[in-house]
């Protein structure tokens, strides 16, 4: 199974933005969306380091909910 993992970028330098989810960093690659016009505040999903699609904040916070039911359903 592949997850995909919603962040919101923070800052953008070239075609690598630094990106972030629940208080966790990390730099992701922005080359596979290079035609899409994307901007600090942006919701994007991250596989692998590579931000594959551009979702809206309610798009996102609606994964983030139902990853957490998940977990709350593996304690």
């Amino acid at each position: 199974m592949c997850l995909g993992i919603p962040m919101q970028i923070k800052s953008i330098d070239g075609f690598t933005a630094c990106c972030d989810a629940k208080g966790v960093e990390r730099d992701v690659s922005l080359f596979m969306m290079q035609d899409n016009e994307l901007k600090v505040g942006d919701h994007v999903v991250v596989h692998v380091g590579y931000a594959i699609q551009k979702i809206s904040n309610q798009e996102a916070q609606t994964a983030w909910q139902m990853y957490d039911q998940m977990m709350d359903a593996n304690t």
